[in-house]
């Protein structure tokens, strides 16, 4: 079964949320200002403490010094870190090296079928496919074949749409953000009608 994220909880009240609709993982954006969701990483420690325990927390990044994310990881902060800059290779080796191997994620913003191919060899544990630009938009869904390893599908989704893709596209998991939320704030109501979908299908 396609496994759901929350992604980009900033609030306590998105957390409250969050632990409500009981969804598989949910993400937090770490040192970004660019984003509307940006948190600290000491109020991700706050938030954290008020997760459910069988809810898998991720860090988002980008860019971010691989010490900062180990730290968070060893810490048990977050339990992976998924990666949205120009991480390399060289990258993931080093902080597979801080952390002991836990566990990696890529975000790969999709365009043409070369990007499709350079996430299907990436070595991150999981590769995220995604429009890119945070606008909520879906990328061209017609790129992804046969991807030969689980991934994650991004970009465009609301609970409405979510049946339909995972139905056509059959990724390992699913990820939402501006797809629950209302005015700019994640909706506890768009959250649990999204994970309700997924469990659904």
């Amino acid at each position: 079964m396609t496994r759901i994220k929350i992604c980009g909880l900033s609030r306590p009240e998105d957390v409250e949320a969050v632990n409500a609709a009981k969804p598989d993982f949910c993400g937090f954006v770490v040192n970004f200002p660019k984003s509307r969701r940006n948190v600290s990483p000491e109020r991700l420690r706050a938030l954290r403490g008020l997760l459910r325990g069988d809810i898998i927390p991720v860090g988002v990044f980008v860019d971010q010094p691989p010490e900062l994310v180990a730290e968070l990881q060893n810490q048990g902060v977050i339990t992976v870190a998924q990666l949205h800059g120009r991480e390399d290779e060289a990258y993931l080796s080093r902080l597979r090296a801080l952390t002991d191997g836990k566990p990696v994620w890529k975000a790969f913003r999709v365009r043409t079928a070369a990007d499709v191919e350079a996430a299907r060899r990436s070595t991150a544990d999981r590769v995220l496919l995604d429009n890119g630009t945070g606008t909520g938009a879906a990328f061209d869904w017609s790129l992804v074949r046969d991807m030969g390893r689980p991934w994650i599908l991004a970009g465009g989704l609301t609970p409405e749409t979510l049946p339909d893709a995972v139905r056509a596209l059959r990724p390992w998991c699913a990820d939402l953000s501006s797809g629950v939320e209302t005015d700019g704030q994640k909706d506890p109501v768009k959250i649990l009608a999204a994970v309700e979908a997924i469990r659904r299908d």
